[in-house]
């Protein structure tokens, strides 16, 4: 298992947000959180992230207890995230927007940069390097000086999606990475997670309200309400589970 939560509560004052939730994320795997607005969702993956303590449980990343750590050390031990509305720095380019990824990863010290020493700048010239082949990847390489914010959306997705993977991630978050896009837009993504999965030796857990993207995507799901978790399996499983179809997906099954 790369992620394991086990036993997880967030109460925020007398608001029991997730309630003695446990699932676990298997290397290689996409796995999909559903439910409706106000489910718990979001907080789950604010509590994965170090953004929220727990208020009993734990969170273990590759058989080792993260939660309670600060969100930038989580991210150095391998989580990154996306967020439901893209958070790109409006000021900088793309290749800007991707270098900050990297941060963790530079191999100099804070002298070394102040005052321009070699190292310093054959470092950057390896960043700059890798940072191209991610926007290759993504087929962003031509817009490597454009404004991160003059793209169009499913682009600036792509940006939020290339940022992440400089981290160097084992395990990718991703909340509502089809929302705003087109069909086509939707279906392009499925198919670069997929083929990211798998080039970048990844395990991705995501929040989706799109079914067909998550059928398409998703290996095993994870159905909360209310904090708690009704339902566990493939997306066909859960589709078909009547407690699922009765609460949230009756008329998506109908039509």
């Amino acid at each position: 298992m790369i992620l394991e939560i086990k036993n997880i509560t967030k109460n925020f004052g007398g608001v029991n947000a997730i309630s003695d939730t446990s699932f676990c994320v298997e290397t290689g795997q996409i796995f999909g959180l559903i439910g409706p607005n106000g489910a718990g969702k979001t907080t789950m993956f604010n509590i994965i992230t170090g953004n929220y303590k727990p208020t009993s449980g734990i969170v273990e990343l590759d058989n080792e207890v993260i939660s309670g750590l600060k969100p930038y050390k989580i991210v150095r031990k391998g989580i990154a995230r996306t967020f439901q509305n893209i958070r790109l720095f409006s000021s900088m380019s793309v290749m800007e927007n991707v270098l900050i990824g990297f941060d963790f990863h530079a191999k100099y010290t804070f002298f070394e940069g102040m005052f321009k020493l070699p190292r310093f700048f054959k470092a950057e010239k390896e960043i700059k390097t890798k940072a191209l082949k991610i926007l290759e990847y993504l087929g962003l390489e031509m817009l490597k000086d454009e404004s991160a914010v003059s793209l169009s959306y499913g682009q600036q997705r792509k940006v939020e999606i290339a940022r992440a993977l400089a981290t160097s991630p084992k395990l990718l978050l991703l909340d509502e990475p089809a929302a705003g896009m087109n069909p086509a837009e939707t279906k392009e993504l499925a198919s670069l997670l997929q083929r990211a999965k798998e080039d970048f030796n990844l395990a991705l857990l995501l929040i989706e309200h799109d079914m067909k993207f998550v059928n398409q995507l998703c290996d095993r799901v994870l159905v909360l309400d209310y904090g708690k978790s009704i339902c566990e399996g493939t997306p066909s499983e859960v589709i078909n589970h009547k407690d699922v179809v009765a609460a949230y997906l009756g008329d998506f099954i109908d039509g």
